[in-house]
């Protein structure tokens, strides 16, 4: 049974953002977001232009489902009940600025061969390398499972090429708020001694829309640190 909340934030310090810095993020995502296109090796990269902001997590974490929940749109990014579905960097735009979301491949699929699956490690430490526009990855656990072992290894690959990352749990509809918490405290604990992670968590849930609404002020606000947008 799925359980609805009204509360999103996985520890009481988690920081709140004002109701304009939250029209600044539903502003950010409004609009005619599109695929770009793949890449499936480093040389296929497309080339740097503005702010690229990544997700990263297992598969069937609900990468696709939170960054169609973000952009407003149902059928942006496919949604998959096939594990290890996405295993290309996927591009996605909008035309009224150059904010890019990147989905990256999801990891932790146990099936997939292990040829597949050091390729699949080799594009995601030479994107992490090489884009200097990358402002954030956004990594996705599942709030009902807390960290697992792939997770941990991408903290560690994210540590190593010193990109600025923070976690996100997902399908938080699906847990008690006390389970929420305590899942949130254990992942800060686990994260306190990374100096690229970020300390605080975002909670989210796209079936019911909770923690949406911040994540994207969050980004906004990432993105202006960065300075304006419009081309």
């Amino acid at each position: 049974m799925r359980r609805e909340h009204t509360a999103v934030n996985p520890t009481a310090e988690s920081p709140d953002f004002s109701p304009a810095e939250i029209d600044v993020g539903r502003r950010l995502f409004a609009g005619e977001w599109s695929f770009l296109g793949p890449a499936g090796a480093v040389d296929r990269l497309p080339p740097l232009n503005g702010i690229e902001i990544a997700f990263a997590g297992r598969s069937n974490v609900g990468k696709s489902s939170l960054i169609n929940a973000l952009t407003g749109r149902r059928a942006l990014a496919r949604t998959s009940n096939t594990a290890g579905r996405t295993q290309e960097l996927l591009f996605f735009g909008n035309p009224r600025h150059r904010l890019t979301l990147v989905d990256m491949p999801g990891y932790g699929y146990a099936v997939a061969g292990k040829e597949k699956v050091a390729g699949w490690a080799r594009l995601i430490r030479g994107y992490l390398q090489t884009r200097v526009n990358l402002a954030r990855v956004y990594v996705l656990v599942d709030s009902r499972h807390e960290l697992k072992s792939g997770d941990e290894d991408m903290l560690d690959v994210l540590s190593q090429a010193a990109v600025s990352h923070q976690i996100v749990l997902t399908k938080c509809d699906q847990i008690s708020e006390a389970t929420l918490a305590r899942c949130g405290d254990i992942i800060k604990a686990a994260i306190a001694k990374r100096p690229a992670a970020f300390p605080d968590l975002i909670a989210t849930s796209a079936h019911t829309g909770a923690g949406i609404e911040r994540l994207r002020a969050a980004i906004a606000r990432l993105v202006e640190e960065r300075g304006p947008l419009v081309s």
